[in-house]
Order: C-alpha cells, then sequence, then structure tokens
C-alpha cells in the first residue's frame, strides 16, 4: 500500500470533523486514481455519519462513477447506511436494473430497512422483499432468514387490527419453522436468530411457545444466562406472557446484564403494577455501574402510575437528570400528567402542564381531559377541551382525525354536565367543518 493510501485510508477510519474534510478527501482519490472498494464504501458510510442531508447525493455519485464488478458492493453499503425511507425506494430502482444481480447483503439491508421504516407501508414494501428473496432462493441464508423474522416481529403493531398483527408474527414463526426443517445442514438459528424468535413470541402472548423455544435454546444453543441478548429476550417474553416470577429468575441467573436487560425487567414490573420494585431496581443499577436511559425511567414512571405512588414519581422526575444524568422527555411528561390525572390531582396536573419548560403537545391535554371526565370535573374539563381545539387551529393541524377526537372529547364533557345545548354546538361546528363524527361500537353480542 503506497503512502498515499495509508492516509487516506487513516483519514476516513479516524472519522473526518466536516463535509470540506471529507470532499478533499474525496477529490484525492479521483485525482490519485485509488478506487479500492473498501475504500469507496468508507467514503460513503463518512458522508452519512457527517452529512445526512447532503449524504444521498454524493453517495449516489460514487455509485454511479464506478461501473465496476464491486458496483454491487458499493450499493449495498448505499442501502446500508441511508435512511429506512431511502433505502426501500433504492432497493426498487435497482430491481429494475437488470446488470445487477443481487447477492445474500442487498436482501438482509433491504428487509432491515423495511423492520426499521416508521411507515405503515413498510409492511407491505418487506413483504415484496421477502417474496424476492425466496423467488432467487436467498432465504436459506442464515441471515437473510434472520432479519426476514426481525422484520415481521417488528412490523406486527404497524396494524390497528389485532387480527393481522397475530398474522405477522405467525409469519415470522413460519419463517423460522422453514429455517429448522431446511435441508441445508448449515442452517442453523443462532443466538441473533432466537433473540428475532423470542420477539415474536413475545408479541403473539404464547407462553407455550415460548417456553418451547427456551428449552430449545439451552438444549442446542447455550445456556441463556451466558448470552445477554437472548437472556434480556427470555426476560422480556416471560413478562408479556405472565410469568413476572420466571422472568425474575432469569434476570437474577444471567451472568451479563446490560441497560436493555435492566429495562426489561422494570418495563416487566412496571406492566404489573409494582412500583415500588421497579423504583428499588432503578436504584440497584447504579450499584452495577448501569446507567438506566430515557426508556427505563419511562417504564419506571408507568410503573408509579399503576401504583398510585404520586409523591415517588414525583421525586424521582425531579431528580432524573441530577441523580441519574438523563434529561426529562414528552413521554416522561406524559407519565405524570397520567399520574396527576387518575390521582384527581387535576389543577397539580394543568399547572404540571403549563409549566413545562419545552413546549407541552395535544397528548398531554388529551391525558387530563380523559381524567377530567373520569372525576367529574367539568369546570377544569371545558377550560382542557377549549385548549386542545385552539392548539390544533395555532398549529394549522390537517390531521382531521385528531381533530374529530379533541371535538369529541370537549362534547362528552358537556354531555356529562348536561349541557346539551353547548354539545349540540359544538357538533355543529364540527359539521361545517367537515369532520367526520364515527358513531360508537361495542364487540358484545
Amino acid at each position: 500500500m503506497s503512502s498515499t493510501s495509508k492516509l487516506i485510508y487513516t483519514l476516513l477510519h479516524r472519522k473526518p470533523k466536516s463535509f470540506n474534510q471529507l470532499k478533499q478527501i474525496h477529490a484525492i482519490l479521483i485525482t490519485t486514481n485509488l478506487k479500492s472498494p473498501s475504500t469507496l464504501a468508507k467514503l460513503i458510510e463518512n458522508h452519512f455519519s457527517l452529512s445526512p442531508n447532503k449524504a444521498p447525493i454524493h453517495a449516489h455519485l460514487i455509485v454511479n462513477n464506478n461501473q465496476t464488478d464491486y458496483q454491487l458492493f458499493l450499493l449495498n453499503t448505499l442501502i446500508k447506511c441511508s435512511l429506512p425511507r431511502d433505502s426501500i425506494h433504492l432497493f426498487a430502482k435497482w430491481v429494475s436494473v437488470s446488470s445487477i444481480v443481487f447477492d445474500d447483503y442487498t436482501f438482509i439491508f433491504a428487509l432491515g430497512a423495511c423492520a426499521r421504516s416508521p411507515f405503515v407501508s413498510g409492511l407491505y414494501e418487506g413483504k415484496q422483499i421477502h417474496a424476492r428473496a425466496m423467488k432467487l432462493g436467498f432465504m436459506p441464508d442464515l441471515l437473510v432468514s434472520t432479519t426476514a423474522l426481525h422484520f415481521y416481529a417488528n412490523n406486527g403493531g404497524y396494524s390497528s387490527q389485532k387480527q393481522n398483527s397475530h398474522e405477522n408474527s405467525i409469519k415470522a414463526l413460519v419463517s423460522f419453522k422453514e429455517m429448522m426443517v431446511a435441508d441445508d445442514s448449515d442452517v442453523k438459528p443462532n443466538g441473533m436468530t432466537m433473540v428475532c424468535v423470542l420477539s415474536t413470541v413475545s408479541q403473539l402472548g404464547s407462553l407455550e411457545s415460548g417456553c418451547s423455544v427456551h428449552g430449545y435454546i439451552a438444549k442446542t444453543i447455550d445456556a441463556p444466562e451466558n448470552d445477554v441478548y437472548v437472556g434480556t429476550s427470555l426476560v422480556d417474553m416471560y413478562s408479556k406472557c405472565g410469568c413476572l416470577g420466571i422472568a425474575s429468575k432469569v434476570f437474577a441467573m444471567m451472568n451479563e446484564r446490560n441497560v436493555r436487560t435492566w429495562t426489561a425487567m422494570v418495563t416487566g414490573l412496571a406492566f404489573y403494577g409494582k412500583g415500588k420494585e421497579a423504583i428499588e431496581l432503578l436504584n440497584e443499577m447504579r450499584e452495577y455501574d448501569v446507567r438506566p436511559n430515557t426508556i427505563t425511567f419511562t417504564s419506571t414512571l408507568s410503573a408509579c402510575c399503576h401504583a398510585g405512588l404520586v409523591e415517588e414519581a414525583l421525586y424521582l422526575f425531579h431528580n432524573m437528570e441530577k441523580e441519574f444524568g438523563v434529561t426529562p422527555q414528552i413521554e416522561h411528561y406524559g407519565c405524570i400528567v397520567d399520574l396527576l390525572g387518575k390521582s384527581g390531582l387535576l389543577r397539580e396536573a394543568y399547572e404540571f402542564i403549563v409549566r413545562m419548560p419545552t413546549e407541552s403537545n395535544s397528548v398531554l391535554w388529551r391525558s387530563l381531559l380523559g381524567s377530567c371526565r373520569l372525576h367529574g370535573d367539568f369546570v377544569m374539563g371545558e377550560r382542557v377541551g377549549k385548549i386542545l381545539l385552539q392548539l390544533q387551529l395555532d398549529l394549522h393541524l390537517g390531521n382531521e382525525i385528531s381533530t374529530s377526537k379533541d371535538y369529541i372529547g370537549l362534547s362528552n364533557v358537556y354531555a356529562l354536565a348536561e349541557r346539551w345545548e353547548d354539545v349540540g354546538t359544538i357538533r355543529e361546528e364540527m359539521r361545517m367543518k367537515g369532520l367526520e363524527i364515527k358513531p360508537g361500537h361495542s364487540a358484545v353480542h
């Protein structure tokens, strides 16, 4: 390797500090014709690391200007580094290019993008990519199969209908079964595969399946307590399947526990309303030198909410940054508003939202409105309902569903107070704005 190549290699792996410096390195690569696959791939990765907004333009140029045998390698790097939405579009675009023959990494990165996609369409597109992988014979590959499992497990919650969520989880388990019965003896599940399978079982809430998977892991892979990721998934699975005692035993037996392990256990305690135990576990984390994250605190505050621990939750909220180094986020404010509201401390909840250092959102006000209806405080309910409608107006929101809910919420407050004239006024205003009023329904026959 020449001195110039060594210098460029070192600079790229140290991650350039500015976009201009990265452009200078790219210019040297062009003028010296140093176009090794690894160097160009590292160049693409640094573009996305330094400037996500500008990266796609420059990264696409790097791929398009290198019509060589390693163009697929660069394309895979581009799919891997891009935002999920861009990765999916990029895959779809290159599907139509007959000269490109995909490999297993292409499908791993594309399915991974669909698993991370925040859009409902990611489910449909992921199914199409999965079908193409099956058609081209890539499903026997362990990593492709595992990523498919991960995709279906992550997309189980996209559908508003429980049946569709159930079907996606079943598809993930079917993919696992296909992997198990594959003729290729080299295809064997590993720890990563079992993490995905356990995630799927958690969504199904199938204790019987979870126990079977646990037994398979212990018999054929390794003792679960030796793998922090598998162990964490088991804690999560048993908690969601109603076996908090077994989850606690798995947690206690683990040889290594990271912040996700502790959070999974805290979340399990929160689900069963064990607020004091959740707080004790949070404090215990410090003894093991594990720093909690925002999700840990969301679960702990949620546990306090279920248990009605107002003083404990407020102390924790006001000291989480000083004692644990975690800055309160909007979800933490939401937990406190929910707790105060359900405890009947409606004025305190109102003042808590008003005094927030960050801008409040409609979710917090809707939570308080629900508590006003619960406790029959129609005066506070009317005030909060009007704030919600004004908030929609100020933000120029075009979401008719949210706006309808806020109108109906205020209408229900008036109805409970038997202020029928005001109910009629709200309904007429909705009609004038073209907002839909969906009738309620019951699943009881």
